[in-house]
């Protein structure tokens, strides 16, 4: 049975979908593409800090989606909150094995790791520090775990003030297992390659 959510996150999640659904007229496809049961990676690209609820809702209540957050939100009370909400502490511009290590686990136990491989917002009026660019941590966890890579595309996020509309697109598994058996770096570049290729052409149809 896969992992349930806590009280905290059944809570903002009930709150959230009239929102996202009627205000900003959220739609989904490809749901069927996605796990009902086991742990696996969940990537995609990034446009705002709506993202989470974006890709979360169409699949609410019924998974329990994992989020890295940045360690400077972790402070008291906020980062018991966000604890709550399903995230967990990543350091970001450092390998942070820890986090990996925590995703792969997570992975294991049937949950769902949410991860945006651009790493960062990618429209923004601010010149921001970390510059959006394909990070290999999505590939290199699935691989790592042994579970499925899901990408999906978003699309809205970054139209709130015109009331979207959001859509949002669940592809099919990314192929891994003949990368299984070759250089752990090289396969997960390769799976990298081919989840931002996955993640382009599902955007291209919103």
């Amino acid at each position: 049975m896969a992992p349930r959510p806590s009280l905290f996150y059944l809570a903002i999640g009930g709150l959230s979908l009239p929102v996202i659904k009627l205000l900003f007229r959220s739609r989904a496809r490809g749901v069927e593409n996605v796990p009902a049961e086991g742990g696996f990676v969940l990537a995609a690209n990034h446009l705002s800090n709506i993202d989470p609820w974006a890709i979360g809702l169409p699949l609410y209540p019924r998974r329990f989606l994992r989020f890295m957050g940045k360690s400077e939100l972790f402070w008291w009370p906020l980062g018991s909150i966000i604890e709550a909400g399903g995230a967990f502490k990543v350091h970001r511009g450092q390998a942070d094995l820890a986090a990996m290590e925590t995703a792969e686990q997570l992975c294991r136990e049937g949950h769902v790791v949410v991860m945006f491989p651009e790493g960062t917002r990618r429209k923004k009026g601010l010149v921001k520090k970390y510059q959006p660019r394909a990070h290999m941590g999505a590939a290199r966890i699935a691989l790592g775990a042994g579970v499925p890579l899901i990408p999906a595309a978003i699309d809205g996020t970054d139209n709130l003030l015109g009331l979207g509309p959001i859509r949002v697109a669940y592809g099919a598994p990314v192929a891994l297992d003949d990368l299984r058996a070759t250089d752990p770096r090289d396969a997960a570049q390769e799976a990298t390659d081919r989840l931002m290729a996955e993640i382009a052409r599902l955007e291209a149809t919103l």
